[in-house]
Formats: structure tokens, C-alpha cells, sequence
């Protein structure tokens, strides 16, 4: 469940019947509405705005630094780049290493997958990968054949390998239903002559076939709450080039582009490597990401960030598929060595190629008093029983003491608070945070809305540097703790899918706390713990 296969921010559709059942979702919601307040506003933010204006006015504050570990940042963006980490120890493009750190011009952050030859873009799921490095041992093996010793291996394999053939089957499957979705919508939209058909357009549209006619329906219900552009651009085209990446990149065993970063992938100490561009051929999910964290509040553009006084450090360690551990512990070493005090973490996956290199760089990161921030992913999955990497648990015993994963919720404090994409689990996950229709920043100074505990995680993140920079004496133990403590409990039932089945279950075992975290609390119990 990398970023581009769950997406962290993506729901799809799989066919003609179920479009008509998925409606566009409306702006229902107001602006900027995880900062707003449930008993003020009627909507199910944190009380950022609350907090602003009750509790830190005319308060100082310290600077702190955040990295965002993801596929990149813009650091160009209008309401991004005053916020950017510089590396004041270097010198901008001349060529050399001149804080003698290992990444020569690192000014803004690190990316772990290019190099002088470019940056990687498209990646194949650790699973993919587990299944082509066992293939040379096992790819002509039966169980007769396999030495006693290997036979775990051998038949960890042939699970493997039974999953990955299933979910090609099924991206080849949705790939060839949302083709004919495009193709269909395509054509209706070419008849009518509008780039940019209104409902209007398509009720006056005259069909032919059968299936003219149900794209003629499902557009004048779809089209009630959006934009064409915006049904398109949101629904049909996400939906199609997921499946489409999931054929040619994600589960292809031929596909392997790590030969662009020229470093050893066996390697598991090698440290440096990569280069400097921190923004990557697709930086729309982390630039995303950063500005829910800590876009310019008083700049009078675009969307209001959580925290007032922190700097996002961008590392680059998550490709449009699934992260390699190696990149990841690099990653979290490499944020913690440059004074990054909160860690956010908005990617994850089902299989991992090596736990416990990631394992050692989180207890390095927790050694220097770091908060690392986790989405728990968008598969509905209880993560008491599906597993999800990386995770606080270390593979030797013990948990990473300050580690916080995060669910996505709604905002409406009603049977739907709980995103009907986000994974939980009464004792691994931590805290819902707000993940549904989160407008932040995207490439070019645009801004967009996405879903996903991809937008929980850096609401966290984002509530985390906010408490460090006015309250810069608390540990990172401490700040979970605030965290978790003042969150606002959630008294409803809510509706979980478990395989063909419904479950009404009651939120509060949905995660440890059983609630949303709130700046307006976690502020004032940090003015306590300050006492």
C-alpha cells in the first residue's frame, strides 16, 4: 500500500455500475476545515484556529524543523517556499560537500532515488520485488526438490507468488473496465462538441446505443455536485491510470528501474547516495502533504497549515510505488541528523524487503529525540490483523517509544467520521486525524483536494511541530503523550466493511485513543506539562 497503489489519497471506481453509485463528493465541507472547530463550526476539524486565537496570541515560538519523507516537494510553491528548510552550511550549486555530510548541495533535503542520470519515478511493490529475487532460487522448484531448510522460503514463495499473479489479474481487469469508461465517456463528449460538457449539455444529448444512454445518466447524476473537468480529472482519470501504472510498473517482474540511482540495492549500509532535486518528476503528493503541515497562514493565499514556525525538510524516498527499506532508513537517518524534531511518514506497504535496517534507523531517530508520524493506509484493513510497513514494533522486540500512527476521519460527528478507505486497529493505531476532501498545495502554486491518511498523517505532524516550537522542552515522548491525551473522544458507531460482510462497530475501538486529535487541548495540556 505505497502512496500511488492505495495512493494514500485515492479511491477508485470499478465500472459503469458502480460510477453511478459513487457520487462526486461536494465542498460540503468549509475551506480549510481540519483547522476549524466541532462545537463552533459544526464540523469535525482540531481547533487550530480556536487554539490561535485563544491560547498563543502573543506568544513566542521557536522554529522547528519537519521532514516530510515522500515523493517529493515543491519548493517553489507560493505558499510553500518562505517555509523551506535551507541548509545554511551549504553552498547552492557549486559542486561540493561543504558541511562533510555525504550529499554534496543537499540545500532543501535529500532524494534517495536519482542520481547524475535522473531520478526515479515508477517502481514495482516490494512484493513484485520479493517474487523476482525468489524466482532464481525457486522458479523451477517444486516441494519434492527443495532442501528441508529452504522449504519455509519455498512456500513464503509460492504465497507470494499466488498474490502478485491475483493482483495483476485484477489491474488487468480494472485496467480494461475503466478503458472502456474513458473510451465511453470520450466518445459521448466528442458528440457533443464541449470540451467541457455541462449537465445541461448531456441532458440535451441525444444517444444511440445502450451505452450512450448509461453514460448520459450517469453524468447528469455525477455532474449535480462537480464540474466535468473535475469528475474527469478526479475520478476517471485517477482510476485509469492506477491500473495502468499497476500493469506496466507496480506488478511487472520485468520492470526494475533502480539502475537510474546506480547504487547497490543488496547494500543495506550504503548511506550515500542519490542526489539533490528534492521535487522529483511527480512531487503533487508531498508538496500535498507539506502544505497541510505548514503552508503560510498570513500570507493571503491559498490554505492555512497547521503549524506557524516550522521548516519542511523534503527527503525524497517514496517512487510512485512501494519505498525500498534501504530508502527509507536512509531517509529517517538523514532527517534526524539535520535537527528534523517531527518525521512524517505518509507511505506504507504490506511486504517488507528488510525490517530491520528500518527498525535501526527509527530507534537512531527516537535516540535523537525525534516524532515520527505514520498514515496507517487506505485499505479499510484492521491493522491488528494485516500487517502495514513500517511499523513501531521492531522485529527483535520492543516499540519505538515515539511513534504515532494515524487514521483519517470525516467531518461530520455522524456513522461516517471514520473515511471508509482508512485502516485501523484498536491497539495500532494511535489517533484518527482529519483525511477526507483536504484542499492543500500541489506543483505550480495550484491547490487541490485529496483523501487519504496520507492528509491525516501530516495533520498530525503538523499538530506535533506546532506543540514543539511553543512548548520547545518537550520530549518527543511527551508530545505523543499530549497527543494521544487530548484528543476529543468519539461517541459513535461506524461502519466497517470486513470482507462481504458490514460490521457496525463503535469508533472506539477503532484505535488506542478512541478519538480526533485537537490543537485546542493538546496546547493547553502542554502549558501544564510545561508547569
Amino acid at each position: 500500500m505505497n502512496k500511488i497503489k492505495a495512493n494514500f489519497c485515492y479511491r477508485g471506481i470499478l465500472g459503469l455500475s458502480l460510477l453511478a453509485a459513487v457520487p462526486f463528493l461536494s465542498m460540503a465541507q468549509k475551506p480549510n476545515w481540519q483547522n476549524l472547530d466541532l462545537k463552533a463550526d459544526s464540523t469535525f476539524g482540531i481547533s487550530t484556529e480556536k487554539a490561535y486565537h485563544e491560547l498563543l496570541k502573543g506568544k513566542k515560538s521557536r522554529s522547528v524543523i519537519v521532514a516530510v519523507l515522500d515523493g517529493g516537494v515543491d519548493t517553489n510553491h507560493e505558499d510553500l517556499k518562505s517555509i523551506i528548510w535551507v541548509n545554511k552550511k551549504e553552498k547552492a550549486g557549486n559542486g561540493k560537500d561543504d558541511d562533510k555530510n555525504g550529499y554534496i548541495d543537499d540545500i532543501h533535503g535529500w532524494n534517495f532515488l536519482g542520481s547524475a542520470k535522473g531520478s526515479v519515478n515508477h517502481e514495482t511493490l516490494e512484493l513484485t520485488r520479493l517474487v523476482r529475487r525468489d524466482n532464481a532460487k525457486f522458479g523451477n522448484s517444486d516441494a519434492t526438490s527443495v532442501k528441508a531448510n529452504d522449504l519455509p522460503a519455498f512456500e513464503a514463495y509460492q504465497k507470494n507468488k499466488a498474490e502478485l499473479e491475483k493482483e495483476l489479474a485484477e489491474a488487468k481487469d480494472g485496467l480494461m473496465r475503466y478503458g472502456s469508461i474513458k473510451t465511453a465517456i470520450d466518445d459521448v463528449v466528442k458528440k457533443i462538441g464541449k470540451e467541457n460538457p455541462t449537465v445541461a449539455d448531456f441532458q440535451s444529448f441525444v444517444p444511440v446505443t445502450d451505452m450512450e444512454k448509461n453514460i448520459q445518466r450517469i453524468m447528469v447524476e455525477q455532474l449535480k455536485n462537480a464540474t466535468f473537468k473535475e469528475f474527469y480529472d478526479g475520478q476517471v482519470l485517477p482510476g485509469y491510470d492506477h491500473f495502468k501504472s499497476q500493469v506496466e510498473y507496480n506488478l511487472n517482474l520485468d520492470y526494475d528501474p533502480r539502475s537510474i540511482v546506480g547504487d547497490d540495492p543488496e547494500n543495506t549500509k550504503e548511506r550515500f547516495y542519490g542526489n539533490n532535486d528534492v521535487a522529483g518528476p511527480d512531487a503533487r503528493h508531498g508538496s500535498h502533504v507539506s502544505g497541510i503541515i505548514a503552508a503560510v497562514r498570513t500570507n493571503d493565499l491559498g490554505i492555512k497549515g497547521i503549524a506557524d514556525n516550522v521548516e519542511i525538510l523534503a527527503v525524497r524516498n517514496t517512487p510512485n510505488g512501494d519505498e525500498r527499506d534501504k530508502d527509507v532508513a536512509n531517509a529517517i537517518r538523514y532527517a534526524a541528523d539535520n535537527g528534523a524534531k517531527v518525521i512524517n511518514m505518509s507511505f506504507g506497504k504490506a511486504y517488507s524487503w528488510n525490517k530491520t535496517i528500518v527498525d535501526e534507523a527509527v530507534k537512531y531517530a527516537v535516540s535523537k529525540d525525534v516524532l515520527l508520524i505514520h498514515a496507517a493506509g487506505n485499505d479499510n484493513k484492521d491493522l491488528e490483523v494485516e500487517q502495514n510497513f513500517p511499523n513501531p514494533q521492531y522485529a527483535d522486540g520492543g516499540v519505538a517509544a515515539s511513534w504515532i500512527t494515524v487514521g483519517a476521519s470525516g467531518w461530520a460527528n455522524d456513522e461516517t467520521i471514520k473515511a471508509n478507505f482508512s485502516n485501523y486497529g484498536k491497539t495500532t493505531v494511535d489517533v484518527f486525524a482529519p483525511g477526507v476532501r483536504i484542499n492543500s498545495t500541489v506543483p505550480g502554486s495550484k491547490y487541490e483536494n485529496l483523501d487519504g491518511t496520507s492528509m491525516a498523517a501530516p495533520v498530525v505532524a503538523g499538530l506535533a511541530g506546532l506543540i514543539r516550537s511553543y512548548y520547545p522542552k518537550l520530549t518527543a515522548v511527551q508530545v505523543k503523550d499530549i497527543i494521544l491525551k487530548s484528543v476529543v473522544k468519539v461517541d459513535q458507531v461506524v461502519k466497517v466493511q470486513q470482507g462481504e460482510t458490514t460490521k457496525d462497530i463503535p469508533f472506539s475501538d477503532l484505535c488506542v485513543t478512541g478519538g480526533i486529535v485537537n490543537a485546542y487541548n493538546a496546547l493547553k495540556l502542554a502549558a501544564e506539562y510545561k508547569k
